[in-house]
């Protein structure tokens, strides 16, 4: 069970030593705390579900990205608790408990990287990793009010963690400040050297931010500001209806318009691209791991359990499609962002909800969420979010996000900024 006085973060409190050996840079002095979605060895992965953890063995060897971690001098201080299955971006587990949000104790944490986020955001440790599939790095991150990040598809190894839906799992980290991010990802994209490179635009996502409940100043301004101290006025700031662009560019979309993603408040491109996202991972997921839950029959918790019970009963009609949107929003954005382009979007539409919050009253927030968290997870590209503060005594935050493989550019764009925000 979580221990109560480290904010419920942790599922397990276990040190493990560093073994340096990386000629990247070091990480030593540092401490971290791990996802329960990541294998180390002789230890079984939990993946937050208590029948998952009684029927799997302990892990023969240890994740990668652990190991590179470790090798780097960082310290383990231990597991962190997660949600089930990495199936939410709430945060709440009915098995293990919620871990406590450090900045809004009455509101939920965020996931599934919960107790990774709170581990970070209640400076039990110096950074934190997760995994982000549909957001379950940048929310909490957003939530907690630190940063966040989440890399290009495919770059960062999965090797060692637990699949949700492997066309858009990624690892993620968390930290504090950008020169702890910044220096975590030396190490996971094996980059030793991260410059800073002036941004040849920064696109702003007007029509996204309609979708936020916080005022567009005070997310957009701050990070103008800082683009503007940083590089001199020199970077060339435009505005995208991104909605718009996306419908004309990304022609597979029109396959999963429906009534629904004509509702008020939302953006219709971006909810058929939530949608497309969101069959696919299903999909994903039953091939998984629906033998499991067919012959386990596991207790899952609510929300869980009927998101489980809609993704055993996905066909592959148009799996085929929703790959080929990946695909077209890939070229898409890489056209429209150009080289070093960076586009300014919410992370999610407004503070983190109410603990326990009502199913149907929060889901226009979780589809307007969808709709901006599907941006990065479909294209591939990577992502960062800013905290920005309390508005109202809650959190608040921007995203940047860059081409695919442009991580070691936006890492460094970011801990640029932050000395003028």
């Amino acid at each position: 069970m979580a221990m109560t006085n480290d904010y419920g973060a942790f599922i397990e409190k276990s040190t493990i030593s560093p073994t340096p050996s990386s000629s990247f840079p070091s990480l030593k002095g540092l401490t971290f705390a791990i996802k329960d979605i990541f294998d180390v060895k002789g230890r079984v992965t939990g993946f937050g579900n208590p029948d998952w953890l009684r029927t799997h063995s302990a892990a023969t060897s240890t994740a990668p990205v652990v190991s590179s971690l470790l090798e780097a001098g960082a310290t383990s201080l231990g597991i962190t608790i997660m949600d089930e299955m990495a199936y939410s971006i709430n945060g709440e587990n009915a098995h293990y408990g919620t871990p406590v949000n450090p900045v809004a104790a009455d509101r939920v944490p965020g996931g599934s990287s919960s107790g990774s986020a709170v581990a970070v955001g209640a400076g039990l440790v110096d950074f934190s990793i997760g995994t982000d599939t549909g957001g379950s790095v940048r929310v909490p991150a957003s939530y907690c009010g630190i940063f966040g990040f989440r890399p290009s598809h495919g770059v960062v190894s999965t090797v060692g963690v637990t699949p949700l839906s492997q066309s858009f799992d990624t690892v993620g980290w968390f930290a504090r400040d950008t020169a702890t991010l910044k220096r975590v990802g030396c190490v996971l994209l094996q980059q030793p050297d991260l410059n800073v490179t002036e941004p040849s635009q920064l696109i702003i996502a007007d029509d996204c931010f309609k979708l936020c409940s916080v005022p567009h100043d005070l997310l957009v301004q701050p990070l103008v500001r800082s683009v503007d101290k940083s590089f001199r006025g020199n970077t060339v700031i435009n505005k995208v209806d991104l909605g718009e662009y996306i419908e004309e560019n990304v022609p597979s979309l029109k396959h999963f318009m429906t009534s629904e993603t004509q509702q008020e408040f939302c953006i219709p491109s971006l909810m058929a691209l939530s949608s497309s996202m969101r069959m696919l991972q299903r999909y994903e997921f039953k091939m998984n791991h629906g033998e499991w839950v067919l012959s386990v029959k596991p207790v899952f918790g609510p929300g869980i359990s009927e998101r489980i019970e809609e993704a055993m009963r996905v066909s592959d009609e148009k799996i085929d499609l929703c790959r080929l949107v990946k695909t077209e929003l890939l070229t898409a954005l890489s056209t429209l962002l150009g080289e070093n382009g960076v586009l300014v979007i919410p992370t999610v539409p407004g503070p983190p909800p109410h603990l326990q919050a009502d199913v149907v009253a929060l889901e226009s927030f979780r589809s307007r969420a969808f709709s901006l968290l599907s941006i990065t997870g479909v294209s591939g590209f990577c992502q960062v979010s800013i905290p920005l503060g309390l508005h109202e005594n809650l959190p608040i935050s921007v995203s940047l996000v860059a081409k695919h493989g442009s991580d070691g550019f936006l890492l460094s764009l970011v801990d640029s900024l932050s000395k003028f925000m």
